[in-house]
């Protein structure tokens, strides 16, 4: 058996538990937060009106085959 005393093992464990620690507030996950980051990122882009001028044509005939049922 090993003579490693209680000392070392918390160090060992401290040790383990800082690493844990910086590589979560590292890692690339996205926070609660993330999806501000995200507001206005299309403002001004041509391509994302078409999109969404498509997309409400679309709703918009849906409706109307939906109303004509």
């Amino acid at each position: 058996m090993s003579t490693v005393t209680i000392e070392e093992r918390v160090a060992k464990l401290e040790g383990l538990v800082d690493g844990l620690r910086d590589r979560r507030a590292s890692a690339d996950t996205p926070g609660r937060d993330d999806w501000r980051g995200t507001v206005g990122m299309f403002a001004n882009d041509d391509v994302m009106q078409e999109i969404l001028d498509e997309a409400q044509r679309i709703r918009e005939a849906d409706r109307r085959q939906a109303d004509a049922c």
